[in-house]
Parts: C-alpha cells; sequence; structure tokens
C-alpha cells in the first residue's frame, strides 16, 4: 500500500515539474515572439515616422535598403548588402576584371603615388600613361564628402585610398595630375574607365636556377594561370629549379577553392585549409592531391601587411608543411570565410558563414601569418616603412572577429624544422639598397643558403674525398 502511495506521488510530482516547464518554455517562446513583434513594431513606427515627417520626401525602398545594410554592419567588416552595381563589379573582380584605369601602382620616396607600369591596352595605357610618371593629384567623378576640394593630392593618400578614387563605373570619366620628367608642371589627363583584365599571375627567372612567380589575386583562372606560368619557366630552365620565389604581396586574396588548388601545386598530400562555422555542415577540410605536385625544390613565399585571406591560407599550408619559408611582414589577418547569396533583382548578400584555419590547427584571425624571417621592405626609417606602418590590417577593423573568439586549437603537430632555425641565424636588418627590392633579395638569398645547408647534410664519399685530395696534392707539386 505504501509503495502504491509513494508510486501515485512521484506520478503527481512528474505531472507538476513537466507542467512547469511547459509553461516556462511557453512564456519564453511567447517573450521572444513579443520582443520580435516589438522590434518590428518599433521599425515601422520609426520608418513611417521618417516617411511622414522627414525635411525631403524618402523613398520606401530607399530606406529599407538603408535598414539592410545597417543591419549588416553590425554583424562584422566583412558581411554586406550589395545593390545590383556592388553584385555586378564583385562578379567582374572574381573574373579577374574590374572597372578602372590599369595601372600598376606604389608610393614614391616624396610621398605621392606613382605609375609602376600602365597594364597594356587598358585607358591608362591608351591615354599616355607612362612608367615612373607621379600621380600628384587625383579628381574623382563623385567627391567624397569630407572634400572641400575638388582635387586632391596624393601625398598623404595610402595606396589604398589612392585605388578607391582611381576605381569606378565603366564609362565614367576621371581626372588625374601627372607631374613626369621633363614636365614643367603637372598636367591633367581626363581618363574614361574602363573593364581593365588583370593577369593573376605572372613569372620570370630571376638568375640561373632561381625562378619567380608573383600571384596578384586569387580569382577564376588563377590555378590554371599558374600552371602555365610554371609549365614555361621550367621550359626555360631544363635542369630544374635551384629554388623558388612565391610572391603574395600585397595580394587581397580571393577565392578559396584557388587557394587550395594553389597549394596543391607544392604539397602531394594533407589538410590545406579546414573551415569551421556555427553549424555542423560548415566544417570543411580542404586536402592536397598528389596531382601535378612540383618537384621537391626549395620556396620562400614573399608576404606582407597587404598579403591577406587566400594568400594567407597559402603561405600558412605550406608554412605548417615545412614546404616553404615565409619571408617579409605579419600578414593582414583575415581569417573569415564570406558567402555570397543572390537575391531578388539582381541584389546580393555576402555574408561570413565560418571562420579558417591552418593545417596545425591555428586561426589567423586578427593576428595573420607571422614570416619564419621577417625583413621590412625598405631600411628603417625610410618613407615607405612609415607608410606600411599606417596600413590598416584586420586587427583595425570596427567589429572584426578577435583571435580569442576563433577558438584556436592545434589538432595537427608539426616538428620544428632545423633548417629554418639555421637560416634564421643568418637574418639581419636589411641594409640601405636604393633601389632594390629588398625582401625579394632576402628571399633569394635564404633560397642559395638553403642548397648550401643541403649540400653540407648530403653524405660523404671518403673515397672521393680522398680522390680530391690526392689530385689537389699533384697539382700542387713544383715540377
Amino acid at each position: 500500500m505504501r509503495r502504491q502511495r509513494t508510486r501515485i506521488l512521484l506520478t503527481f510530482l512528474s505531472g507538476v515539474v513537466a507542467a512547469l516547464l511547459l509553461s516556462i518554455v511557453t512564456q519564453s517562446v511567447r517573450s521572444l515572439a513579443a520582443t520580435h513583434y516589438d522590434d518590428l513594431g518599433m521599425f515601422t513606427s520609426v520608418m513611417n515616422l521618417v516617411r511622414r515627417n522627414y525635411v525631403e520626401p524618402v523613398d520606401e525602398s530607399t530606406l529599407l535598403r538603408g535598414a539592410i545594410r545597417g543591419m549588416l554592419q553590425e554583424l562584422d567588416p566583412h558581411s554586406s548588402f550589395m545593390d545590383v552595381e556592388a553584385y555586378d563589379e564583385m562578379q567582374v573582380d572574381t573574373r579577374g576584371e574590374f572597372h578602372g584605369l590599369g595601372i600598376e601602382i606604389t608610393k614614391s620616396k616624396d610621398g605621392f603615388i606613382e605609375v609602376v607600369s600602365p597594364i597594356e591596352g587598358t585607358p591608362a595605357a591608351k591615354a599616355g600613361i607612362r612608367a615612373r610618371d607621379q600621380i600628384v593629384a587625383i579628381c574623382p567623378t563623385e567627391k567624397p564628402e569630407d572634400w572641400t576640394e575638388r582635387c586632391r593630392s596624393t601625398k598623404p593618400m595610402t595606396l589604398v585610398e589612392a585605388v578607391s578614387h582611381m576605381r569606378g563605373r565603366r564609362g565614367t570619366e576621371i581626372t588625374i595630375d601627372i607631374y613626369r620628367e621633363g614636365f614643367d608642371q603637372p598636367e591633367s589627363f581626363t581618363i574614361v574607365r574602363d573593364v581593365v583584365k588583370v593577369v593573376s599571375v605572372d613569372g620570370r627567372m630571376l638568375e640561373p636556377g632561381y625562378a619567380y612567380v608573383r600571384i596578384r589575386a586569387f580569382q577564376e583562372n588563377t590555378a590554371a594561370d599558374l600552371d602555365a606560368t610554371l609549365e614555361r619557366l621550367h621550359a626555360e630552365t631544363p635542369a630544374g629549379f635551384d629554388g623558388l620565389v612565391i610572391d603574395m604581396r600585397d595580394n587581397p586574396g580571393g577565392l578559396l577553392d584557388q587557394a587550395v588548388k594553389v597549394a596543391n601545386s607544392w604539397l602531394s598530400g594533407g589538410l590545406v585549409v579546414y573551415t569551421e562555422g556555427r553549424v555542423e555542415s560548415q566544417r570543411q577540410d580542404f586536402e592536397a592531391r598528389p596531382l601535378s605536385t612540383e618537384p621537391d625544390y626549395p620556396v620562400t613565399v614573399l608576404v606582407n601587411e597587404g598579403s591577406a585571406s587566400a594568400s594567407e591560407i597559402v603561405a600558412g599550408a605550406l608554412q605548417d608543411h615545412h614546404r616553404a619559408l615565409v619571408v617579409g611582414k605579419q600578414t593582414f589577418g583575415k581569417g573569415s570565410v564570406q558567402t555570397v547569396y543572390p537575391l531578388e533583382n539582381g541584389a546580393g548578400l555576402r555574408l561570413t558563414t565560418a571562420l579558417y584555419y591552418t593545417p596545425s590547427g591555428r586561426s589567423i584571425q586578427e593576428v595573420g601569418i607571422t614570416p619564419d624571417i621577417e625583413v621590412a621592405a625598405q631600411p628603417p626609417g625610410s618613407d615607405e616603412l612609415v607608410m606600411a606602418r599606417r596600413r590598416l590590417r584586420e586587427r583595425d577593423l570596427e567589429g572584426h572577429f578577435t583571435h580569442d573568439e576563433t577558438g584556436d586549437v592545434n589538432v595537427i603537430e608539426f616538428d620544428s624544422d632545423d633548417l629554418e632555425s639555421e637560416l634564421d641565424d643568418t637574418a639581419g636588418e636589411p641594409g640601405d639598397a636604393d633601389g632594390i627590392d629588398l625582401q625579394l633579395a632576402r628571399a633569394v638569398e635564404v633560397l642559395k643558403s638553403w642548397a648550401y645547408f643541403d649540400r653540407l647534410r648530403a653524405p660523404v664519399d671518403a673515397a672521393s674525398v680522398q680522390a680530391q685530395a690526392a689530385e689537389s696534392a699533384n697539382l700542387s707539386v713544383t715540377p
């Protein structure tokens, strides 16, 4: 009888607990729904107030699109709403094209923007822009709100700012003031923007046995362009490479699949990169496959503050697998993956959906890739170095994910590489070599040192050594 009463009591209590839990859940759902409805109601009220009372008539579509932009800006620096024009521009960039002038630029010693070279067949080349021209002022099509003048000197501008002012819609005009040797004063060049096709990969032999490949961005055809470039360089060097420099300085990144394929050129297996997001399906492993892998020659990778995203993936993968030594400056630190969703009426949504990690489990978000051998672009105190220190990185962007938020883990342990420590012992401050690419010169020096250490590690043939000693002794005898 007592057991039956106990069973009834437990059943009653279980029912009470279940009822309480159901009540709590129901109230929470109602509260959450009420909160959502309250927020939507507030949004509608604000929009109606703006539409009825703003000093000028406002289009409701404009208000809604502005609200969408604001919503995405609250998330992180890389999520954004793209209107039809911006979405089309993004697709053009991915295909290796953009709307602009078609010039490669750098910062000159006096601070102005200098033309490295115009791209053949582009609006800049057709307008007569030449290498070493100084762009002393830019007069953009649409003057920024904070400009009080029509044109602005390029001296205080960063390269990123200058590029943003010179790019624009196809068919629009821009005026730039050019000073070149022989001019009494700067002259104005008005140029009509057009679609510019960018070659994402090029290369050359630096000297016998030592090759150089420049990867400017990761676009739809980058891996294929790299294969073609390497094939051409191998044809020029039948005996094979003694070393290769992969230059990814100021490479802003691009397509993830192209980064994986590029890294696969020097990796025959193992992880290249993996991604993790909020949902399990966003965990993806990208592995190298033993297809068309390059021979096992020494490789150095050049990076700097402008190397971001996909270029950091390649540098991190080659570094983690000890396939290459990274030379240069700390990279940008963009370790997030953006997925692009097409929307109605030709617009698009760029949304951060995952974070990526190097093969050893490192997240480079906010911190970037640390070079094995750090080399400044110019000697300490130079103008270019000062400008580099002012360049924005991921950590400077408002609302960025911090490195601590990425859950940095070490899923694979790699042994330390003796070669790296030996080479690092030879590192020193870059010398004052006016007009010389110090980072590239250091990368080549590392390759040559690498070959030197390999020869030191080679097994010694005692008989060969004795034969050489005997030959030297015979040569030294005076008849």
